[in-house]
């Protein structure tokens, strides 16, 4: 049995590189719940949700990727945080309007709550509106 750390991390990076549902439902309980105060999010209730939101962010940003800077696991809560910084540049057709070619560097931090070994909830912490300033969405 992996462990929640390893689990996590596995999970982490397969959504935050885009593999969307396919590739992070392994590691989720199939009904895990997302939450997020970001209006970009505000329909997303869902990890699924997430993971396939995640998956399309990277059509317009194809060269996005995270920097993981802080990772932890407390295991009295059974729950892993993550503190990452995104960076990407809005080069690609897909997203709200045409590319704008600028760029994005956006601070958050997603926390994992496990039910067993499996991801239950995870919440995002982020400030989607400085991010979307910064691609020229907003």
């Amino acid at each position: 049995m992996r462990s929640i750390r390893q689990t996590a991390e596995q999970f982490f990076e397969a959504c935050e590189t885009g593999a969307g549902w396919s590739g992070c439902q392994q590691y989720c309980h199939q009904d895990a719940s997302f939450s997020a105060q970001a209006g970009a999010l505000a329909d997303v209730n869902s990890l699924e949700g997430y993971t396939e939101w995640m998956k399309g962010l990277l059509v317009p940003v194809p060269d996005g990727k995270y920097e993981l800077k802080a990772f932890a696991v407390d295991e009295e809560r059974n729950s892993v945080t993550a503190f990452a910084v995104f960076r990407g540049t809005h080069s690609a057709d897909g997203g709200p309007m045409p590319p704008t070619g600028k760029q994005v560097e956006a601070d958050y931090v997603c926390v994992m709550v496990f039910d067993g070994d499996k991801i239950r909830h995870m919440t995002k912490i982020w400030n989607d509106t400085i991010s979307l300033q910064q691609l020229g969405w907003a």
